[in-house]
């Protein structure tokens, strides 16, 4: 992973002090609230429904043992003893002291960790696969591409006050594992004829209150381009982006106002001043950052482990878990391993400090002292010997890291919600639990197969609802929560945006909603098909029509268009 040289490091240390000053200011009443406002939020801090609320970067997902442990002392000193993993990568605490802020990021600081540009309206996070490096369906490894568009935004001055956020993720294997199409730009990594490595570049993606799937600017962009034609983008979208209305500001309107062929003529437009100029990729630069990104030292290992094989015919448990948490690996004899987050009980995403020790642990130990965090909220281990599976599984279980659901049911993506979010018009965490508890049934977890479930508390969609098999978004009427369900969504290479099927419920009836869903697949899918797959062949009717079958009819529905937010109730998250 990448290594600090002594400038970043420099810099990340001045950008402590100069943020522990502004605080230190805005508590002697020298410095406004309104005045602070900007410079807390270009280090990650929040007012959120509680309090404060911090975000801390993890860059494209990469964590080492040191800096996860970090994170647990942190949680243990400053927060309530654990953390909560977002689905950018970022990790946020939800109840620290606004005026220790600055002891966060200088602890941060000692582990190469800041929160730079995790808010405002500037290039944040730049994602990826979580299996970036290992998979074995990558073309190339996309974690360079992504610290190198790091290095390159990170403080960018003509940026940092863009129309509103913007998001970017790479994906360098054949499935794409990174959603780009729903990013402000989403690169995929390709060869030309000549094989020479490139990209094809979407744009104008992205969820929330309009959700629309990003449009192919380039076919084909040559890699040393890379950075001067996401500078074009950039520069059209802050010339032009509106800045009159939140809800129109981002990049997505734009390109659906402009239309992506007059879009592409005023980026080419505009790349025609930047095109080899001081921004070129020189293949210099790309070799000094793809250095920090070398294999580790993999042992010669026989493709398949036979102590790995006779475990798994001895131990139903352990073959359920590799079924379901066990990944195929590039080199032979290694797996990645899902450690999964998503216990029944617990808020999707959330991680105590007593297992972030316990994950860095196993990280030393069998994974060459690195972690990944995955855009659906669980952290991975990608170097994994099979011979070590039966032992991490053993490990793992004991810190309630090992429930075997992940692409299943209850392997759900959920925002903190209306429980911490002062965004949110609903809650989510209770939802997610209701499922989870309607659903704690591993056998008929498993044999309902791979579906993805996920809940957002506001239009705002953190918890991407629009783009998974059966979405939940919360919704307020007359100060009432009341929920929508949304079909057909799906994320990879076929990514599909979800409809709503009719008026909302109570959450009462949301588990109840969710189980008559299940039941109509179980009813009508044939050998091998998978929820998405039966949707997508009978259409979505009988699934509707048995989600309403029973509802309780003592309150009024909410239709599905009556569920706008308020205008103050724009994410900048």
């Amino acid at each position: 992973m990448y290594r600090y040289d002594s400038t970043d490091q420099q810099i990340i240390d001045e950008r402590v002090a100069q943020y522990r000053d502004q605080m230190a200011r805005h508590l002697a009443g020298e410095l406004s609230g309104d005045d602070l406002r900007p410079l807390r939020l270009q280090n990650g801090l929040y007012i959120q429904r509680h309090g404060p609320m911090h975000r801390i970067a993890v860059p494209y997902g990469m964590l080492s043992s040191a800096q996860l442990r970090k994170l647990a002392e942190i949680s243990r000193r400053y927060d309530r003893g654990f953390g909560h993993f977002t689905t950018r990568h970022n990790m946020q605490f939800n109840w620290p002291k606004f005026e220790e802020t600055p002891e966060i990021l200088a602890e941060l600081a000692t582990v190469q960790m800041h929160a730079v540009q995790t808010s405002g309206n500037c290039v944040r996070n730049v994602t990826t696969d979580h299996f970036a490096g290992v998979a074995p369906d990558e073309l190339a490894d996309p974690r360079p591409y992504c610290e190198i568009i790091r290095q390159w935004s990170t403080f960018h001055p003509e940026f940092a006050f863009l129309p509103r956020k913007f998001k970017i993720a790479v994906n360098g294997a054949a499935s794409d594992r990174a959603v780009i199409r729903a990013h402000d730009i989403g690169l995929e990594i390709v060869r030309d004829e000549a094989g020479s490595i490139g990209f094809k570049v979407f744009v104008g993606g992205g969820l929330g209150r309009t959700p629309i799937l990003g449009q192919v600017a380039r076919e084909f962009l040559p890699r040393r381009h890379l950075l001067s034609y996401i500078e074009a983008v950039l520069r059209v979208y802050n010339r032009y982006g509106r800045r009159d209305n939140a809800y129109k500001a981002r990049i997505k309107i734009l390109v659906q106002a402009l239309g992506i062929e007059e879009f592409k003529r005023q980026v080419e437009a505009e790349w025609a001043h930047l095109e080899d100029g001081p921004a070129t990729l020189t293949d210099t630069e790309f070799a000094r950052v793809a250095a920090h990104f070398a294999p580790p030292a993999y042992e010669s290992l026989p493709a398949a482990d036979a102590g790995f094989a006779a475990r798994q015919n001895d131990d139903k448990a352990f073959a359920n878990w590799v079924k379901r948490n066990v990944h195929a690996h590039k080199v032979p004899g290694y797996a990645a391993v899902t450690l999964s987050l998503k216990k029944t009980g617990a808020a999707p995403g959330d991680i105590t400090d007593t297992q972030m020790c316990a994950a860095a642990d196993l990280a030393d130990r069998y994974s060459f002292g690195e972690l990944r965090v995955s855009h659906e909220q669980n952290l991975l281990l990608v170097d994994v010997k099979q011979s070590d599976l039966y032992t991490v599984w053993q490990i793992a279980r004991a810190q309630d890291l090992a429930t075997p659901n992940i692409g299943l049911l209850t392997d759900m993506i959920c925002c903190p919600g209306g429980d911490l979010c002062s965004l949110a018009n609903a809650r989510s965490l209770p939802i997610a639990e209701a499922v989870q508890t309607k659903f704690d049934d591993l056998d008929y977890l498993h044999d309902i197969g791979d579906i993805s479930l996920n809940i957002s508390g506001c239009m705002n969609s953190c918890g991407h609802h629009h783009v998974s098999n059966i979405g939940i978004l919360g919704v307020d009427k007359n100060n009432e929560e009341w929920y929508q369900i949304t079909l057909g969504g799906q994320q990879g290479n076929d990514a599909t945006i979800g409809k709503v099927i009719g008026p909302s419920f109570t959450a009462e009836e949301v588990p109840a909603v969710i189980g008559a869903l299940i039941d109509v697949y179980i009813e009508l899918r044939t050998p091998s098909e998978r929820f998405i797959d039966t949707l997508q062949r009978v259409g979505s009717e009988p699934f509707k029509a048995r989600a309403y079958a029973g509802r309780d009819r003592r309150k009024p529905a909410v239709a599905a268009n009556d569920a706008q937010p308020t205008p103050a109730k724009v994410a900048n998250a």
